[in-house]
């Protein structure tokens, strides 16, 4: 249990460390405002345009009487508004990400320097890392809706959909995201997709000590372009405890690090279609 608090630790570390520094906290709000104004606009576009493009694929209906068309579509186009606001929130961070890889590279090498005095480089191209980042942040996002379909299901359910799915929905999300900062940090290192994960599976507190608050944050997507700075910082802290470099140090819950290189693939979290303990989840494809 204590690692829910490390893990809580760091993300308000990773605030407090941008607050500090202004310079880089302000590169750092681009990205997100950049995609947030792209989201907006697509489903303003959406909200305008969305009832004739369900006109458009439900012809069939065209020749039923009232209310029962209005009512079909209105259903249609209101799912379809529904969904857009769901992939909106899921693919938020990856999308910040993608396009501000530059800006939160710099931004967590800065975090690494001020912490040991010098930053790990993968020694990739530019263009290799944002083919790698796109790669992964595609499959990230394919589990985390895989996820939300489930959870969606689940939420029908009496009494525990309303209660029990809502919470896990929110550690599943900030698992992922979790995956997604920390990603930042740790391709730097050579770390590929199913290590970090395995690396996150070991710790899943730490994890969601980290990412279900500010899950819970994200779902305003203009509280995330703020957040998004601390967060990379903060998921750059927790990065180097998760390989083991701050040995010997205090971390931000007050515990010593644990270990050192890569933990064994030990534990469990959600990965459809796994097996094991925690949400009943097994390796990443």
């Amino acid at each position: 249990m204590r690692d829910l608090g490390v893990g809580f630790g760091y993300l308000m570390k990773g605030q407090r460390w941008v607050a500090q520094h202004g310079k880089q906290y302000g590169m750092g709000l681009l990205p997100g405002l950049i995609t947030l104004v792209l989201y907006a606009a697509a489903l303003v576009a959406l909200a305008l345009w969305g009832a004739d493009l369900v006109g458009w694929a439900t012809p069939f209906a065209d020749d039923w009487s009232s209310p029962w068309l209005g009512l079909f579509r209105g259903f249609l186009t209101a799912l379809l508004f529904a969904l857009a606001l769901l992939l909106s929130v899921l693919t938020f961070t990856a999308v910040t990400l993608l396009v501000g890889q530059p800006f939160y590279e710099s931004l967590s090498e800065k975090v690494d320097i001020a912490e040991s005095g010098h930053a790990p480089e993968s020694g990739l191209p530019l263009w290799r890392e944002l083919w790698i980042s796109a790669r992964d942040s595609l499959r990230i996002v394919v589990r985390a809706a895989l996820w939300g379909v489930l959870l969606f299901a689940l939420g029908f359910i009496p009494v525990v959909g309303q209660t029990v799915i809502p919470v896990i929905g929110f550690c599943v999300t900030g698992f992922f995201l979790v995956e997604e900062l920390t990603a930042v940090a740790l391709q730097r290192r050579g770390v590929e997709l199913r290590e970090r994960l395995a690396l996150l599976r070991s710790r899943k507190q730490l994890a969601w000590g980290f990412g279900t608050p500010l899950a819970v944050a994200f779902l305003v997507p203009f509280v995330a372009v703020f957040l998004m700075p601390g967060a990379v910082a903060g998921a750059t802290l927790m990065a180097r405890d998760l390989m083991g470099e701050n040995a010997g140090e205090d971390d931000a819950g007050g515990a010593p690090a644990q270990g050192g290189g890569f933990p064994g693939r030990s534990g469990d979290f959600p990965g459809p279609g796994g097996q094991g303990g925690g949400f009943g989840t097994g390796h990443p494809a």
